[in-house]
């Protein structure tokens, strides 16, 4: 699997308890996040823009080029387990 497909990028923002949420759960199962705050770089807001249908929806999960807006964390586990 390439090293693309083993990163997980997690759009988020202060204050989202569904982010906060799938954080602890993908946390709990060791994943390692690379946490974006769509609040404090306008670039991280346009990147869920362009997956979310033009919307700030968070948490957007992106692993690999598999993009995934509030998922489950067996939705992110499942695609992680699809490249191993």
């Amino acid at each position: 699997m390439s090293d693309s497909a083993n990163t997980v990028t997690f759009y988020w923002r202060q204050g989202c308890g569904f982010c906060t949420r799938l954080h602890r759960g993908l946390s709990s199962h060791g994943v390692t996040l690379d946490m974006r705050n769509i609040w404090e770089d306008p670039t991280n807001a346009a990147a869920v823009r362009s997956v979310a249908g033009g919307n700030e929806t968070v948490p957007t999960v992106l692993v690999g080029d598999v993009a995934m807006v509030n998922p489950s964390v067996d939705q992110v586990l499942a695609v992680l387990n699809q490249g191993r």
